[in-house]
This record gives C-alpha cells, structure tokens and sequence, in this order.
C-alpha cells in the first residue's frame, strides 16, 4: 500500500509540474512508436517510453497564448512542447513546435535522434540586459549523450541548442541562427562533434550598443573538453566563438577547424581557456580577430584574422595603444607555449599580431612566455607583430610588408626575443618537438628531461633551448636538474631545425618531502562545518600531487555560504607547534558557480581547543586570483606562516602549542555542489 501511495503522490507532483510546462494545454503521453496528423494542432508532449519513432509528419505543437497584462513580451512564452526523461534511444522527427519556453528539453537520455524539426519563435528576448536568463528557448539536452541532432531549425530564440552535463553527441546541419543569447550553448558538454552548423546572428544589442551583453553565436564554458567544431557559420555574433570562463573551471583540448566567425561585433573568437587548437578558420571584420586571454598552450594555424578594428564596420574596445586593435591578440591573461604559425593577419586596423604581458604599473606580474610567430603574413597593419612585455619569442620567416611601424615593434619589457632578423625561408617543414619526463618531483630529488626523440622530416640539425621555469637555462637535448623550492613552475623546450622551430612544454609541479598529516589515506577521518551543507569525503588515487592518493571532498548539498572542512572530527590530533612555522597544502577545487568564489578563500584555522586558535585568511581571494593562471585546472600551492606576513592576515585567540583539529574554509556565491581536492598537508 505504501509504494501505491508514494507512487500516486509522485505522479500527482510530476503533472502538477508538467502542467505548469504545458502551460494548460492538452498533454499527450507517448509510450509507442506514433505518428502525428498535420492537419490538427497539437500542445505539449511527455515521451515516457524508449526504443520508439516519434514521426510528425509537419504537425503543428503550438504553446497557449498567457496575456501579458503589461509585461515584457518574453513573459508570454510558457511550458515546454516536447519533454522527455530517463528514455533513450528515441527518434523524433518532422515537428513544429512554437509559441513556448522551450521547444524541447531532454535529461537523462542517450542515443537520440532529432532530425528536421522546427523549434523557431520560442521563447526569446532581445531587450534582455547583462547576466544569465536560464536555458531555454529551442532544445536543451540535460544528461544526455550520444545522441544526433541534425537538420534541424531554432531562430528567434533565446538559445538555439544548449548541452549541459552531455557527452559524446554530434551536433550537424542544423539552422540555428538569429538568436537573442546563443546559437549553440556547451556546459561541461564534452566530445561533441558540430560540425556544418549555421550558428550566425548569436546577437543582443541596440544600436550604438558596444558589447552586446555575452550574447555570442556558441558559448563554451565550465570543463567543456575535446569537442570539435568543423565547418560551422558563426558570423555577425556579439562573439563568433566564446571560450567563457566566469567561474575558474576551464574548457580545453577543443579543436576548431574552417569556422567562419567574421564580422562580429566584439571578437570573432574569444577565448579565457588553456590549450585549445584553431585552424584555418576566418576571424576578419569583427572589432577584433581573435582575443585570447589566459589562452595558455593555444595554437592558430593557417586562419585569416584581417580587417579588424575598422571604423564603420566592427570598432568596439580598443586595448591597443593609440585606440588599436588586432587581427590576433594575447591580453589580460597569460599566454604561456604559444604557437601561430602560417596566419593571414592583414590590414587590421592596430596589431597583425599583439603578444601583451601583464601591464600592471608597478611591474608585470607575468610575461607572454615561449612563443613560436612563423610564417604568418602580416602586411598593411599598424604593427606587423606588437610585443610587450614578453620573453623567449621565435620569431622566423613571417611575410611582412607594408606595417606602417615595422615587421616587429617591441614596447618595453621583451626579452629573448630569438631570430628576428628573418632568415632565408626554404619552406621546410617544422620539427616535431617530444618531451619525455615527469610532471612532478620532490624538492631536492633529480629530474630527468629528455627532448632526444624530437625529430625533423628532413633530417635537419636539431639545436634545443629550455627554460625551467626557475631561472634555468639549458641547450642539450637532455637535462637533469633539482628543484630547490616547491611550487609551480612553467617548464618550456623549443627545438629548432636552422629555420623554423616546434615547442614543448610541462606544467610542473614541486612537492616537499613532507609528512602528511591529514591527506594520505585519511579520508574517513574528515568531517565539516556547515550546518547547511553536507560534505561526502574519499581517498583519490587518480587525482593526487603528493604521497598515493589525495583527499576529495563533495560538498552536496551546498548551502552557498562559508562551509570548512574539519580533521580529524573526534579533535584528537595533538600535533605539537614546536619548531614549526608553516603550514603547507595544495589544493584543487571545480565550483560551477557564476561568479564562483566570495570573500577571501581558503582560511585555514588551527584550534587547541575553541578558545586556543590560530585564523589565517588571505588579504586577497587566492582561489579567484590564483598566483599562477595557468595552473587553474590543476593545483594551487598554499603556504600561510603561522605568524602571518603580507600575504596572510593572522588572527589568534590565547596560546596554541598543540593542534588538536583544523579547517580549511572556502565561500562561494551561490549554491552547485563543490568538488575540493586537498593534498601535501603538512607542518613545516
């Protein structure tokens, strides 16, 4: 009796639910393989059933019209026409939906098909300021993977087709333009194949407008990875390609190729994410052809990035001295192992290329680091390539002509700046740069790199440079060297043929020889503090820097506010202080929130007991500004003294000799589940 009960009142709550979507319409429930009448108008749909064919043979779902009683027209579009959950393997083809929220929306599903349907003049609001406005409009996948969705149409919408949480789909030859948000929207959407997609027209501006509020033809955020973009239009966007990291957690090891994203009105692409590849696309007549912010490890190949910046076409922003802009900018962000090669970056009104460090005024706080500029052509620009503030640039066989100051124009602070003075080009092949060797150490312990595998297709000489990221320079192809301190370090190789060059590069990471007191298989030992949330903890030995394993905390739910993670929960540790004035973590952390962290993060306290402790809070959000960028996807490495210092402000309440339980506090914005991982906890 009791299951029928809850699965009644189950039901009750689902189409109380789905009535709201419905917006009163008639629902129908499909649980067959069905084919729907053209000629009669249908409401909303629940698919209930998998393994079916879903044929509309051109019917007609149409949402009820709400009155607006003076509100903003967007408020008149309810409910959602097609819905779906927990069902796979369903083919939906031939149906008009208009009038709604949203067309269609699917969770939990796998092996969809979606073909040649219409999900035009849904929900939609170009009048819409700055910020998010939920997912809807066209077709929102939740949860869903490998499934097709082709030939399609969704104009007029807030977002053509958003993938949240979706892996392995294909997404090709829909029509998803004329959007008030985003034509194409990927959300921890992984291993996506889009290819020969029209995503054009991703705009919300008003004339004279200058950013058109993140309204971008594809949006790319939040751990989005190895997704590849192929032949798509993606023109006349507020961006044409947006890589948008608004909360720290990165999208990389995407690869685009033979995209049009010309003539937006901000960037054709842009980009704040490491490693992702972009070749022969076109990124011309926007305000700038590629901007590429904390883009570390980017490679552009063959694209045409010209004409940008030009006064009565696309003249938003200019970053560039003397109101300049690009066809190829790196600013605002690191841009560590670098490569343009083969570029047509021409008549741009500023830089074909701009390679731009940190511009505080009271010096960089990094540079734009190993680089590789060849064979680009750069002709009637201002600057032919522009760089300041920058180290360890291969500049060889660019085809410059006609820059009004010069090929190369260097503004301060640039070092090692390699083969300016163009070499005769004998249109050899690059060399293919291997780097063989760990991506982490111990302090003091020998490290072995090897670049001897490296090779050249015509059997060129090869010369070799390292830099090792703590003031080491080496030219041999192999190397062995100890690392004094702990932290982070870029490590670079660039391998050059007598012409043209390739670069390598690691991440590495330094650890201390230390015992770890509350990291190293003790994950049943931790607790938290937060009555509003809960946190789940495990030993992680595939996410790990120090010892074997790390500890991993799912803080779920999360209750939004300043949650700590407590060890051990009994209070019994009795470290002793004695002789130790540091305490030393790494820390990792995914927080899908926008704008992700609030206040200072991380605060650390030690207690002897609720009377005896020691508070140390950084002066500065650390996990919003990390020290080092481009390390964001990986580990932070966190050292406070005990006594505090410039760095960390430290608060004390009586005489601490003996740790008997710490916390380690982070604050977020808002409330999506917290993935932590800490490892290398230790008194120094």
């Amino acid at each position: 009796m009791m299951r029928i009960i809850v699965a009644v009142t189950m039901t009750l709550v689902f189409a109380a639910v789905f009535c709201e979507r419905a917006a009163g319409a008639d629902v129908l429930e499909i649980t067959k393989d069905t084919t729907l009448d053209p000629a009669k108008t249908y409401g909303a749909i629940i698919i209930k059933a998998s393994n079916i064919t879903i044929d509309g043979r051109g019917a007609w779902l149409v949402g009820a019209k709400v009155s607006n009683d003076g509100e903003p027209k967007a408020n008149a579009y309810k409910g959602t026409a097609i819905y779906a959950k927990g069902v796979s393997n369903v083919r939906l083809v031939d149906i008009n939906a208009k009038g709604w929220e949203t067309g269609l929306i699917v969770e939990d599903g796998a092996g969809w098909v979606v073909e040649d349907c219409n999900f035009s003049d849904n929900f939609h609001d170009p009048d819409f300021g700055w910020g998010e406005n939920g997912r809807r409009g066209g077709i929102v996948l939740n949860r869903v993977t490998k499934s097709r969705i082709a030939r399609n149409r969704a104009n007029r919408v807030w977002d053509a087709c958003v993938l949240v949480d979706s892996n392995e789909n294909t997404i090709a030859g829909n029509d998803f333009s004329r959007t008030s948000n985003t034509c194409l929207k990927l959300w921890n959407a992984s291993r996506t194949v889009v290819e020969n997609n029209n995503l054009s027209y991703g705009i919300r501006k008003n004339p004279g407008e200058v950013h058109a509020r993140d309204s971008t033809s594809v949006l790319i955020e939040s751990g989005s990875n190895h997704n590849r973009f192929l032949r798509n239009n993606c023109r006349y966007g507020g961006d044409g390609i947006f890589i948008r990291v608004l909360n720290g957690w990165v999208s990389t090891d995407n690869y685009f190729e033979e995209n049009d994203c010309s003539y937006a009105n901000n960037n054709c692409v842009e980009a704040w994410s490491p490693r992702n590849t972009y070749v022969r696309n076109k990124a011309n007549y926007g305000s700038y052809g590629f901007w590429l912010g904390a883009s570390d490890q980017t490679v552009l190949v063959g694209n045409e990035a010209s004409y940008n910046g030009i006064k009565g076409i696309n003249n938003n922003s200019p970053h560039l001295p003397d109101n300049g802009h690009a066809g190829i900018v790196f600013m605002f962000g690191p841009s560590s192992h670098t490569i343009c090669r083969e570029n047509k970056c021409v008549g741009n009104n500023g830089a074909g290329i701009a390679a731009i460090g940190d511009l505080d005024q009271n010096g960089p706080k990094w540079k734009a680091f190993h680089w590789i500029l060849e064979r680009n052509e750069l002709a009637d620009n201002r600057w032919g390539v522009y760089v300041k503030n920058a180290d360890w640039l291969n500049v060889a066989a660019n085809k410059a002509r006609n820059n009004a100051f010069g090929a190369i124009f260097t503004d301060g602070g640039v070092t090692n700046l390699i083969n300016a003075r163009e070499k005769q080009d004998d249109g050899r092949e690059p060399p293919k740069a291997v780097l063989v060797g760990p991506h982490a150490a111990k302090t003091g312990e020998k490290v072995a790199l090897d670049a001897s595998g490296s090779t050249d297709p015509a059997g060129h000489k090869l010369d070799y440079r390292w830099d090792l990221g703590d003031g080491t320079i080496a030219d041999a192809a192999k190397v062995e060297h100890v690392f004094a301190k702990p932290g982070f370090y870029r490590v670079g190789l660039t391998v050059h043929n007598g012409v043209v060059s390739d670069l390598a590069w690691r991440d590495f990471y330094v650890v201390e020889p230390l015992a770890e007191i509350a990291t190293e298989g003790e994950a049943a030992k931790w607790s938290w503090v937060d009555a509003s949330s809960t946190a789940k903890f495990r030993d992680d030995d595939r996410t790990f820097i120090a010892g074997k394993s790390a500890l991993a905390a799912l803080v779920e739910p999360y209750g939004g506010g300043r949650v700590s993670l407590l060890y051990p929960a009994e209070k019994n540790a009795g470290i002793k202080l004695d002789g130790k004035s540091r305490l030393v973590f790494w820390l990792k952390a995914i927080n899908e929130n926008l704008p992700a962290w609030q206040d200072v993060n991380p605060v650390v306290t030690l207690y002897e007991s609720e009377d005896r402790y020691i508070r140390l809070a950084p002066k500065k959000d650390l996990l919003s500004n990390p020290p080092y960028i481009e390390a964001r996807e990986g580990w932070t490495y966190f050292a406070p003294p005990l006594a505090g210092d410039d760095t960390w402000h430290r608060e004390a309440k009586g005489e601490v000799r003996t740790v008997n339980y710490l916390t380690i506090g982070v604050d977020s914005w808002g409330a999506p589940p917290l993935r932590i991982w800490i490892d290398g906890l230790g008194l120094k």
